[in-house]
This record gives structure tokens, sequence and C-alpha cells, in this order.
């Protein structure tokens, strides 16, 4: 009995490596990895030097854990057995709780947010000393500020944080949208916020900065399910996000051109393109722009902003366009902040600087 017992988990065992091994043979590598947003590790070069100096070798380990067949599947059995069974609180840095996936934060960094604050301050004196300019300042929190501690998870402390970068910039006018915030104003699965729950943050922004966007939107609905940035590096399967974008007469024809390329473009102010891609949030703004204007041609003042922002703004700025003839987007992520003088006219503008936490508190990406 024991004899045909072990004949038959041995076969089964020649069966399962003889599968892995075909599988790893005949299934083509993956470049990249739609549920963790990054390429993959892709086969390192063969060669006798690369042998020699354990190159090849360091770059086989990271290629065969990327390449292993079924991979997303093994992650997902690996992060339930940790949560389930195990009982963690987190998988890869990440949590679950009031339908919200979320990202534990990091520590509260000072360097970036002097970074950051001596950016703005520079900015300011290289192109506005001598221009007739409004300045404000707007943090957006992350979404952590409405669930991490109060479900027992280390959390940033957030109202501190937003005071010591309004200590930092007293040179600006501060604009709170905090109160007016909420867990559920973001997407489940990703950092973001809905544009069509923060009407009312446009609405706000727009008064305390003296001009008027109060309109009525028709909400359209994206026809392609959004798993946000977190729902792969989270591994669990979870229920999509929808994505819904506004529009109305002012949207619809207000004319946007992008500076992305290196000549100007004008594109449509929701890329649908972006909406069908591996990040369907891109379709606000067409995502990654280092410059962007939005003109109104049927503006009833002759008021401008410029906004320097992060990818927050995307979904943002649309709703601002009722108040202003024309909104100049600028992120200083993609464009050196000492060109921007090259390209902007500052003279008789509303400046807005508008960010969220996650960004000040890694300040680096901005330039």
């Amino acid at each position: 009995m024991n004899k045909i017992k072990n004949i038959i988990l041995t076969c089964v065992f020649v069966v399962f490596i003889f599968s892995v091994s075909a599988a790893c043979i005949f299934i083509p590598d993956q470049e990249y990895s739609l549920s963790e947003r990054r390429y993959l590790e892709q086969m390192p070069y063969l060669s006798k030097d690369t042998v020699l100096n354990g190159e090849f070798m360091n770059g086989f380990e990271l290629y065969a854990t990327d390449q292993f067949p079924l991979r997303d599947d093994l992650r997902a059995v690996k992060a339930l057995f940790s949560t389930k069974v195990l009982g963690k609180l987190d998988n890869n840095g990440l949590f679950f709780v009031d339908g919200h996936i979320s990202k534990i934060d990091d520590a509260e960094n000072e360097d970036m947010m002097n970074y950051a604050s001596e950016l703005f301050a520079k900015i300011i004196n290289d192109n506005m000393t001598d221009k007739n300019v409004n300045l404000y300042f707007s943090i957006v929190p992350d979404k952590n500020a409405f669930l991490a501690e109060k479900n027992g998870y280390p959390s940033l402390d957030y109202n501190g944080f937003i005071e010591r970068m309004r200590d930092k910039t007293e040179y600006m006018n501060y604009i709170d949208i905090t109160p007016l915030l909420s867990a559920d104003d973001y997407y489940r699965t990703d950092t973001h916020w809905k544009q069509e729950n923060i009407t009312d943050i446009a609405e706000y922004l727009a008064t305390e900065m003296g001009t008027n966007v109060k309109s009525d939107y028709k909400v359209n609905t994206l026809d392609n399910p959004f798993y946000g940035v977190y729902a792969g590096q989270y591994a669990i399967p979870v229920k999509p996000d929808t994505i819904k974008y506004l529009t109305n007469n002012t949207i619809d024809n207000c004319i946007v051109t992008y500076y992305d390329t290196g000549m100007p473009e004008v594109r449509e102010i929701y890329n649908m393109d972006k909406a069908y891609s591996k990040d369907p949030y891109e379709m606000f703004l067409s995502g990654v722009a280092p410059l962007i204007t939005i003109e109104n041609p049927n503006a009833k003042t002759d008021k401008e902003l410029v906004m320097f922002r992060d990818s927050f703004g995307s979904s943002l700025a649309p709703l601002l366009a009722e108040g202003y003839s024309k909104i100049t987007v600028v992120d200083v992520r993609y464009m050196q902040s000492s060109f921007v003088g090259s390209f902007v006219d500052f003279e008789n503008c509303d400046v807005l600087f508008i960010y969220s936490t996650a960004l000040l508190n890694n300040s680096t990406a901005m330039k």
C-alpha cells in the first residue's frame, strides 16, 4: 500500500515539475504586469562575462520570479493565507478597511517638506515678484487621513503635516479643503479622488480665489472597469471601481492645448484612448503632461489661473474652467521649474499650488 502511495506521489510530483517546466519554456514572457503597474524582468544577457561576474544569475533570479507561470494566482494565494490564516493586518504594506484598499503611510519627512516649500518659493521669486498675482496654496490629504488611524493602522499626522506646510509657505494664502472630503470621495482601489465627488471642492476653491464655478454637469460613466494602482499590489481580487467624468457646455467648448510633444497640439479634455489604457485615470487631461492650457471662449470673466499640480489636478482643472478665461496647468514633475517662465506669463493671474500629501512628503519628484 505504501509502495503504491509513493508511486502516486512521485508521479504527481513529476507531472507537476514537467508541467511547470513546460509552461516556463513555452508560455511567452510578459513585458508588463497590468495588475502591479510595472514592467517585468526579462531574460538577462548570457555571456561568459555575465556568468563569471554574477550578473547573469542575479538577473535570472529576478526574471524567474517575475515570469513564473500563474504568478498572479500564486500572489493571491499568498496574500489570502497571510491575511485570512495568519491574521496579518496588511499585505505588501496595503490594507483593506471600510471598503477601501489603502497603503500604510510613510513617516513624515521634513526634508521633503522643506524641499517642496523652497521649490515653490523659488518658482515665485524667479517668475512673479514683479507681477500682479494672487498666490494660493492647497493640500489634498491622502485618503488614509479618513481611514488609517481610526482603524488602528499607522498614520501620518495629517493635521500636523498640513499645519507645518502652511507655516513653511506663509507667503501664500492657504485654502483648506480637508473638511470637505471623506474616504468615499476617493476611489476604493486607487489613491485618487473621484471627479464627480469634488464639485464642491472646485466651487470652494473658486470662491476663495474670487470667481464662481457653480454649474450643472452631465455625469458620464466609463464602460471600462477601473482597477486602481492598489488593486494589483494588494493581490487579493477585489471589485473594480467605476470612473465617472463630468461634462457641460463650458467643458465641451474649451480649447485644450497640450505641450507634451514639443509642439502645441489641440486635443480633447478627456482622452478616451487613455480611458481604455493601462491606467484609465489618465483619461483626465491625458494624465502626464508638463504644460496644458484650457481656454474658455465663453468665459464671463477675463481672469486667468495658473495651476501647479500633481495628478489630483488632472480631474480638478476641468471643473475650474467655468470661472476663468484661461487656465494654464503646470506639472514640474515633467518640466524643469526653471523653464516655467519661458512658457507662462503670470501677469494679473491667480496662481494655485495644489498638491497631495503623498507628493509633498516625497517631493524630489518635482524639479
